[in-house]
């Protein structure tokens, strides 16, 4: 009797939830998103919300060795496995011409990878270890792929000519027939009340716990505009009572000119809690990555963004919709000073009705379900 029930649960009768799934295999979700925060942290937070939707399901994560999914991914307790990076070179060297044999080898690794643990759907992000993914999944596994940029990488580009769905974060990406649902968020910023932990986040940055405080980064390594610009400020910010967050990237140092009595000029080379870091603030000052825009978005913070200068553009086109809908500023990297602060953002910082007006439009401009949205896609691809 039991080898009969056995055989019929596998061919997906229907009945007790509960005793179904004790006959079928667990679900695989493999994840490619590895190199920078950016690929990562949607990855991870598709990662937790297929686990909330299947607490049985197993969740393995694509990196290079190199990359900060090292840190980041073990972390969260996903199995992390390491395939050969595949960089595209931006101009004609003696590294294109090695391009097809560490294509070749890289995708024979992944496939090594995706037969033993018996994936059922690959998830792409982007980034250097994707294109071995959606080439190694090719015609094996489902693929679905989520492009977070405003405008679409090389290797999103590719895996969208045979992925099985194609998500994007914001219209016009330039993936034909993408869906548009966001950017995955970790709950503990989708979920953020701002205001219940205020008095928290303060206490642990060691803030002033009633004066404006103005959070400045430049992603996971800083960013010398955003140092600069504001280590010069500081005297004068502290002059105008207002309290300072920042992060200026682990090979980085600052000095910074305290004001006796002013609220405190914090400075870190990381930001471990960003929940933490956005509750604390009133206004941010940083780069616009798609999961920049995306958090701070979601949780309805003022912004001035100020784009990397590099690339082909898509930070400024990350940030426009926020800053259209009245919700952040837009400053040039080149044009962002110790003077341009003390005109520009610290008045900004003191206007406590501007910055509500800016929060509400902000936060109309987020997509907070985007992680269970996608989640719910990989499983009906997956036949889950």
């Amino acid at each position: 009797m039991s080898g009969e029930q056995t055989v019929r649960i596998d061919q997906g009768a229907v009945g007790d939830p509960q005793s179904a799934a004790v006959g079928r295999r667990a679900l695989s979700v493999v994840v490619a998103g590895g190199g920078t925060a950016g690929h990562i942290e949607p990855a991870l937070a598709l990662a937790d919300a297929v686990r909330r939707l299947r607490p049985d399901a197993q969740v393995t994560a694509l990196g290079t060795e190199r990359g900060l999914e090292n840190r980041l991914v073990p972390a969260r307790g996903y199995p992390l496995e390491l395939i050969p990076p595949v960089p595209m070179p931006r101009k004609a060297s003696p590294e294109l011409l090695k391009l097809p044999l560490k294509v070749r080898e890289s995708v024979k690794q992944t496939r090594d990878v995706l037969d033993r643990v018996g994936a059922h759907v690959v998830v792409g992000f982007g980034g250097y270890v994707s294109l071995p993914a959606y080439l190694a999944a090719r015609g094996r596994v489902p693929i679905v792929v989520h492009e977070a940029n405003a405008r679409a990488g090389l290797a999103n580009k590719v895996g969208a000519k045979f992925a099985d769905r194609v998500l994007a974060a914001t219209p016009d990406s330039g993936l034909t027939g993408a869906q548009t649902i966001g950017i995955p968020l970790r709950e503990s910023i989708t979920r953020l009340d701002r205001w219940a932990l205020r008095a928290q986040a303060r206490a642990h940055f060691g803030l002033h716990p009633h004066a404006p405080v103005i959070l400045v980064f430049g992603g996971s390594q800083g960013a010398r505009t955003l140092n600069v610009a504001f280590s010069g400020a500081a005297e004068a910010l502290g002059r105008a009572g207002i309290g300072v967050l920042h992060a200026h990237g682990p090979k980085n140092t600052i000095a910074v000119q305290q004001v006796p009595g002013a609220p405190a000029y914090t400075a870190v080379p990381y930001l471990e809690r960003m929940d933490l870091a956005y509750a604390a603030a009133d206004l941010v000052v940083c780069r616009s990555g798609a999961m920049t825009v995306a958090e701070v978005s979601a949780v309805g913070l003022p912004a001035v963004f100020v784009p990397l200068p590099h690339g082909n553009g898509e930070q400024a086109l990350n940030a426009q919709p926020v800053v259209s809908a009245g919700g952040a500023r837009l400053v040039a990297d080149e044009q962002l000073t110790t003077q341009r602060v003390i005109d520009e953002v610290l008045p900004l910082a003191r206007d406590a009705q501007r910055l509500q007006e800016m929060s509400r439009a902000t936060l109309g401009t987020g997509h907070r379900e985007a992680d269970h949205v996608l989640a719910q896609i990989v499983l009906e691809v997956a036949g889950q």
